[in-house]
Formats: C-alpha cells, sequence, structure tokens
C-alpha cells in the first residue's frame, strides 16, 4: 500500500504544478494586457 501511495505522489504532483503555473501565468498574462490598455507600468 505503501508503494502505491508513493507511486501516485510521485505521478500526481507534476499536474498539480502544472495547473498552478498556469494559474499563475494567466493572471500575470490578464495584468499585463490590462496594464498595457491602460497605459500603465506593471510594477
Amino acid at each position: 500500500m505503501h508503494d502505491l501511495l508513493v507511486s501516485a505522489y510521485i505521478l500526481v504532483w507534476p499536474a498539480v504544478v502544472a495547473v498552478v503555473l498556469a494559474l499563475i501565468v494567466r493572471g500575470v498574462w490578464r495584468d499585463s494586457r490590462r496594464a498595457r490598455r491602460r497605459g500603465e507600468d506593471m510594477v
């Protein structure tokens, strides 16, 4: 049972990381577009 849990963890964490990274990239992209439209700086 322990081997099954470790295997599931190893297979699932890259998918979780990919989802979090996609959310971060999407947020930065939206902020960048909004700032460009308004003529503001990102920082």
